[in-house]
């Protein structure tokens, strides 16, 4: 499998070829402006010889003065090796000529050549610049002066040459201590990067306590690392939750599996009658009812922790789903003289089989516990924000310890109450989860006088 560069590696290579081209446009600017300086020179010189031997000309009245003329120019031109020159006078017929091999194959191009300035270069190698004038002699006013100037500009090419060689091995460092130097950045930089990737390493499922320090972390990187941070804080905390939930389940099932072991083996110890057999069905028949609604129970408690309850979309009478409750519990209720009592209406927007399933389960939680010839109240409050609805009921108090835990799973305000027609221990989280599904909360108040479960529904 063919592994991609890694981040440090990609981000040292960007950050060199940025640096290369910052470099290279930069040497590109100074080779052009170093390039014009040395042009300007050198046009400026080869102006300046030109207008020289203009003034030279100039002071020709005769041929005396012409045949002088060669003297004058070797005294103003003494040790310039740098300059050729080619002089044609057409009448009286006169040449002059310094170092006129340099014109031997670009002497007609510069003739008539168009441009001011021609350049070109030489067998040997070296480099002119050069440009063809014609002068009139005033004293010879029917000849033309021919005037070929070139100048030797190889040492400024030599210069440049090796300005561009320098800039290309300076440019190469650079980039090599570009890219170096942003290796070690971006390594110091991505340093916390390594350090979620080393801690995830060292995750599992029994080391879940690990955190990141967000000290040394760049401003860039706060975020991720508190994401993670919480990231792990999620996972403890589900991998708590399902550990205990494990246990639960454990602790809950194992009561009617021994009870159903229990009797059969009874069952099986002696011979029995048909009577006596049938009575051991009926008893394992109410341990597997048992069994199945808390497994339907928990079926659906991981539903709703997985987002797979219905979405509520229809109109509910809150005080349509509480009177039909009522006439459900009506037969208990008076068997313990319990008068049930309702207030105020509202709707909500809900699925009513959940609904019902959620105040039934508090209604039957606060029949059970509250003493013969108590009274349960309860109310339907619509507010601006949404729909409030409370049950109470007097009875023992919920400790104040623990009313926070009073709607986990399979938690029991009293531990040592009898498990046999109780419940299975997951009413009120069901409730919760009902409740939350619709966007709503819920919560309890317990005193010595009265035991309120109050749900807020929104509009």
């Amino acid at each position: 499998m063919k592994r991609s560069l890694s981040l440090t590696a990609r981000l040292a290579f960007l950050f060199a070829s940025m640096a290369c081209g910052l470099l290279v446009l930069m040497a590109i600017f100074i080779d052009r402006s170093v390039s014009a300086h040395f042009d300007e020179l050198d046009l400026y010189d080869l102006s300046t010889k030109r207008v020289q031997l203009e003034t030279l000309m100039s002071q020709i009245t005769s041929d005396d003065e012409l045949e002088r003329l060669p003297s004058r120019i070797h005294d103003a031109f003494v040790g310039r090796d740098t300059v050729a020159l080619l002089i044609n006078v057409t009448q009286p017929s006169w040449q002059y000529a310094l170092n006129a091999d340099r014109f031997s194959h670009i002497q007609d191009n510069l003739q008539n050549s168009q441009d001011s300035f021609l350049k070109w270069e030489t067998a040997e190698g070296v480099r002119f610049i050069g440009q063809a004038t014609r002068l009139k002699i005033e004293a010879f006013s029917s000849s033309d002066m021919n005037l070929l100037i070139g100048l030797d500009i190889s040492h400024h090419v030599h210069f440049l040459n090796q300005l561009r060689l320098y800039l290309g091995i300076g440019i190469l460092g650079a980039t090599g201590l570009a890219g170096l130097l942003g290796w070690l950045v971006a390594h110091k930089g991505l340093a916390p990067i390594r350090r979620v990737a080393s801690t995830a390493r060292r995750l599992s499922a029994k080391r879940l306590e690990e955190r990141l320090s967000s000290d040394d972390a760049p401003t860039e990187m706060q975020e991720l690392v508190e994401a993670f941070n919480g990231m792990l804080e999620r996972l403890e905390a589900s991998f708590r939750r399902l550990n205990e939930f494990s246990d639960d389940i454990a602790h809950e099932l194992r009561s009617p599996v021994s009870n159903l072991m229990t009797e059969t083996q009874v069952a099986l110890s002696r011979a029995r009658s048909a009577e006596e057999y049938r009575e051991v069905l009926h008893s394992n028949l109410e341990e597997f009812d048992r069994l199945a609604r808390m497994i339907a129970d928990m079926l659906f408690l991981a539903k709703t922790e997985n987002g797979l309850l219905p979405t509520p979309l229809q109109t509910v009478r809150l005080e349509h789903e509480v009177s039909a409750l009522f006439e459900f519990y009506e037969a208990l209720a008076e068997e313990k003289q319990l008068p049930l009592i309702l207030e105020g209406q509202g709707s909500v927007i809900g699925e009513p089989l959940m609904l019902r399933r959620a105040l039934s389960n508090l209604l039957s939680n606060a029949i059970r516990h509250t003493p013969a010839g108590g009274e349960i109240f309860i109310k339907i409050h619509p507010q601006d924000s949404g729909v409030r609805l409370t049950i109470s009921n007097p009875g023992e108090p919920i400790p104040s310890d623990q009313v926070s835990r009073i709607f986990e799973r399979f938690y029991r305000v009293d531990p040592s109450r009898s498990r046999q027609g109780d419940g299975s221990g997951l009413g009120l989280s069901i409730t919760r989860s009902i409740v939350e599904a619709h966007g709503g909360q819920i919560s309890v108040e317990s005193s010595q006088l009265m035991t309120t479960f109050t749900v807020n529904f929104p509009r």
